[in-house]
């Protein structure tokens, strides 16, 4: 084995003809071994096998402004996405716009007619039955198992806030959101980043299924105070109870939007 000696200075290590420097945080002098630097090393082999963590694509980050649009109101189902106007709002190529077009097609947020172009996604009578099928599954295990102090319950109280703001605004769009936003807050009772993120998906369909109706005020207005009496019963100790409620809000809120897509369809 090859002798090695401090140098005067203590940062310098020598051996075998060769200097090593380095210094480590403490201030103390650090030998590692040399390599052939022609050579890659095995942590740069499996660190390359392994790859980059990911960065959002700029057909990722346009296809999240578009959800937010949906999300927001400002997309409504059967609305015509037009490729001309759509790239120069968002200052892309409509190459890149169509990338996004194909991932949010993909996802069910979009649909494409031959000869007529894209369009915004309406939800048919068996997704919004499956939709509120996969509510009650996942938001009232959710509560079920939720400790009052949890994070979500502050994210859900913030929500409550919220709507009730934009009620006394008459900004019914923005109930409409902050509903979404306590339902949203109910999944993360769960601790699950996966099961908030899978939520986050059927977020996006349920706007849809709200901006079927048309009349925001006659569809979120009635909720509004539900969702406080709901988030009461948690805030006090009574998980049991709350997800009782939450479930039969979820069966009235379901029966109320298929009694209104029934209408409609008559129409």
């Amino acid at each position: 084995m090859a002798a090695f000696r401090l140098l005067p200075d203590a940062k310098h290590f020598t051996g075998g003809g060769k200097t090593l420097s380095e210094e480590g945080e403490s201030g103390l002098a650090v030998r590692r071994p040399q390599r052939d630097e022609t050579k890659p090393s095995r942590q740069l082999e499996v660190a390359g096998a392994r790859g980059p963590e990911p960065v959002q694509t700029l057909a990722e980050t346009v296809a999240a402004r578009i959800r937010e649009q949906v999300i927001s109101g400002m997309l409504t189902p059967g609305s015509h996405l037009s490729e001309l106007t759509l790239s120069e709002e968002l200052q892309v190529s409509r190459n890149t716009l169509r990338e996004v077009f194909r991932l949010l097609t993909k996802e069910g947020l979009l649909r494409y007619e031959a000869n007529r172009g894209v369009f915004v996604s309406t939800p048919s009578m068996s997704t919004i039955i499956d939709i509120y099928r996969v509510r009650r599954f996942i938001e009232c295990s959710a509560m079920a198992q939720a400790h009052p102090r949890h994070p979500g319950a502050r994210n859900m109280r913030a929500a409550v806030e919220t709507a009730h703001h934009c009620r006394e605004a008459r900004d019914w769009l923005g109930v409409g959101s902050a509903d979404i936003a306590f339902h949203a807050a109910v999944v993360e009772l769960a601790d699950s980043p996966r099961l908030s993120s899978f939520y986050a998906q059927i977020s996006l369909e349920l706007r849809l299924v709200f901006g079927l109706l048309q009349d925001p005020e006659f569809l979120h207005g009635p909720f509004i105070d539900q969702n406080l009496t709901i988030l009461t019963e948690l805030e006090n100790g009574r998980p049991a109870v709350a997800t009782e409620m939450l479930e039969a809000y979820l069966l009235r809120a379901e029966r109320f939007i298929l009694g209104a897509y029934a209408r409609i369809a008559e129409r």
